[in-house]
C-alpha cells in the first residue's frame, strides 16, 4: 500500500476493533452477557490430537517485525515447508521471501495487493499451518477463516479483543476441530519452564495466588506513524481503558495454576490509574498540531486486574506500558510451602528440598549437619529459608531446569527470539505435530486469557464492579488434564 493509504488502512482497523471492544462491554453483568453465541456445534477440542505430519506445511499472514522472526526460525526448524507468505506490505513481504530462498529452500508464494489477499493463500491445499502476525483486529477473523478453510491456526497475542470473538473462535475449533492456539511465547522461557516444574513437582505446595505483569515502556511506539506496532496500537490507548495487553505474565501463571486443566477463571475485578503520560509525552515529543497531540489518550496508565478462580485462588494482572519504570512480567507464584518471585528472580521457601540445602554457603551448614543427624534418627526435621530472599538462581536451575530447556534450551538460545523463547515454541509447535500429540495450549486457553481484556474495561467502565468471566470450556475444565512436564 501507499503511505497514506496504508497508514489510514491500519487507524482505521484499530479504532474500529477498540470500539467494538468498548460498545461490547456493559454494566450489567448476567450471565447472558457471556454464554456462547450459539451451542456447540462439535465436540470439545481439549487435547486434541491430529493424525501425525511428516512435513509441516506453513503460510504465513503477516511478516512485519513479529512474523519475520518466526519466519526466520522456521528456516532452522526440521520438518517444516515453507508454502506461502502474505502481507500488505511488498517490501517486508520480499524481505522474509528472500530470507527462505537465501537458507536454500524453495521460493514461497507470495501473496499481496489488498488486505484480504490472505484469502488466496486460505484456498491452497498444500498448507497445513497458518501462523497469522497482524494488528489484533485481524486476529479473529483469520483464525476463523483459517480454521474454516481446513487449516490449523496460530496466532500472536491476544487472540479475540471482545467476549463475542472469543466465542467464535472456540466455536469454529469445536466444530471444526481444528487448532487454535494462541502463541504465548513466554510460557516457553527458561524461567516460566523452570517454575512450572517446581510447581509440579510440589515445591510450593498448595497454590494460593499468582501475580502477572505486562510493564513495559512503549511511548516511543507513538513515533512509529506509518508502519510498525504504534502506527496501530497507539489508537488503542484512546479507545479502550483497561489491561490491553493481559496474556504474556498471565499464561504461564495459568499453566502453574492448571487453569481450564482442574481450575478457571470465575470473575475479576479492575481498576485504572489516570491516563496521564501518553498526553504528556507527546506534548513533548511531537508538534502541538501532530496528530498525537489530537489524540485523547484514555487508558489509565496503570491497570490493576484482580482474578478469582473457582478453586478460590487470586491473580493479580498489571499492565503499564506508559511510565518509565524498568521491565517486568511479575511471574509471582505463591503457595503454603513458599514462594517464587521473578524480575529478579528469586525465591523463599518453608521447607527447602535436601538436594538445594547442601549447596547453602557456611550460615545454614549447622541447620544441614543437623538435618543429616535427625534423619538418621528417622525424623525430618525442618531446612526453613523463608525470611529472606534467596537469589542464586543457578542452584535451583540446576535442579528444577525444565526437561524441554534441558534438551533444547541452548539451540534455542543460539536461534535467540526473547532469550529462545520464540524459538523453543515454535519448535514445540512443529514437535507437536509432526508426533500426533496434543499442543501445550488450545482454543479454550486462547478464549481465556484474551477475554481479560475485554473484562477489565467491563469493570473500570462499572466502578470496579466485578465480571463473570465466561467457562469457554463448557464445563470439561473440571475433568480435563494438567499439562504435565514434557521432554
Amino acid at each position: 500500500m501507499a503511505s497514506t493509504d496504508r497508514r489510514n488502512f491500519l487507524k482505521s482497523i484499530a479504532v474500529t476493533a477498540a470500539a467494538g471492544v468498548v460498545s461490547g462491554c456493559s454494566s450489567s453483568n448476567n450471565a447472558e452477557k457471556n454464554s456462547p453465541a450459539i451451542p456447540s456445534q462439535g465436540k470439545s477440542v481439549m487435547g486434541l490430537t491430529i493424525p501425525k505430519m511428516d512435513v509441516v506445511r506453513i503460510g504465513f499472514i503477516g511478516v512485519g517485525e513479529r512474523g519475520s522472526g518466526h519466519v526466520k526460525h522456521y528456516c532452522h526448524i526440521d520438518g517444516v515447508e515453507i508454502k506461502a507468505i502474505c502481507d500488505t506490505n511488498e517490501i517486508a513481504l520480499d524481505k522474509s521471501v528472500e530470507y527462505v530462498v537465501s537458507k536454500n529452500f524453495p521460493r514461497p508464494a507470495r501473496y499481496t495487493g489488498t488486505e484480504h489477499s490472505y484469502r488466496e493463500m486460505l484456498n491452497r491445499q498444500d498448507i497445513d499451518i497458518i501462523i497469522i502476525s497482524t494488528p489484533w483486529a485481524w486476529h479473529t477473523p483469520m483464525c476463523v477463516e483459517t480454521m474454516e478453510s481446513g487449516k490449523h491456526a496460530f496466532v500472536e497475542v491476544p487472540a479475540a479483543t471482545t467476549i463475542e470473538e472469543c466465542w467464535q473462535l472456540v466455536n469454529t475449533a469445536e466444530r471444526t476441530q481444528k487448532n487454535c492456539m494462541m502463541m504465548e511465547n513466554v510460557c516457553y522461557g527458561r524461567d516460566e519452564l523452570m517454575v512450572l516444574n517446581m510447581v509440579r513437582q510440589g515445591l510450593f505446595g498448595d497454590l494460593l495466588h499468582g501475580e502477572a505483569a505486562y510493564i513495559h515502556e512503549l511511548r516511543w511506539q507513538m513515533k512509529e506513524i506509518d508502519s510498525k506496532t504504534g502506527s496501530w496500537r497507539t489508537y488503542w490507548h484512546t479507545k479502550t481503558n483497561g489491561n490491553l495487553y493481559p496474556t504474556h505474565g498471565l499464561g504461564p501463571v495459568s499453566q502453574y495454576m492448571n487453569i481450564n486443566r482442574g481450575d478457571r477463571f470465575d470473575y475479576l475485578t479492575s481498576t485504572s490509574s489516570p491516563a496521564i503520560g501518553r498526553q504528556a509525552y507527546a506534548k513533548r515529543e511531537f508538534a502541538a498540531e501532530h496528530e498525537r497531540n489530537q489524540l485523547k489518550y484514555i487508558a489509565g496508565d496503570m491497570n490493576t486486574t484482580l482474578i478469582k478462580t473457582k478453586l478460590g485462588r487470586s491473580i493479580m494482572v498489571q499492565h503499564d506500558t506508559t511510565t518509565p519504570r524498568p521491565y517486568s512480567r511479575h511471574n509471582y507464584i505463591q503457595g503454603i510451602n513458599g514462594v517464587f518471585a521473578g524480575f529478579p528472580n528469586r525465591i523463599a521457601l518453608e521447607n527447602i528440598p535436601p538436594a538445594i540445602a547442601t549447596q547453602y554457603e557456611s550460615e545454614y551448614q549447622l541447620k544441614i549437619t543437623e538435618w543429616r543427624a535427625a534423619g538418621s534418627k528417622g525424623r525430618q526435621p525442618k531446612l526453613q529459608n523463608f525470611h529472606r530472599w534467596d537469589e542464586d538462581i543457578a542452584k535451583w536451575q540446576a535442579q528444577f531446569d525444565h526437561p524441554m530447556w534441558l534438551n533444547m534450551g541452548q539451540e534455542a538460545e543460539r536461534n535467540g527470539g526473547h532469550g529462545g523463547m520464540d524459538f523453543l515454541m515454535l519448535w514445540r509447535m512443529v514437535y507437536c505435530l509432526r508426533n500426533g500429540e496434543a499442543l501445550d495450549q488450545d482454543v479454550y486457553d486462547a478464549a481465556a486469557w484474551s477475554a481479560i481484556a475485554p473484562l477489565s474495561a467491563d469493570s473500570v467502565t462499572d466502578r470496579s464492579n466485578s465480571k463473570d468471566i465466561p467457562d469457554f470450556t463448557r464445563g470439561v475444565w473440571q475433568s480435563a488434564k494438567p499439562l504435565g512436564i514434557i521432554a
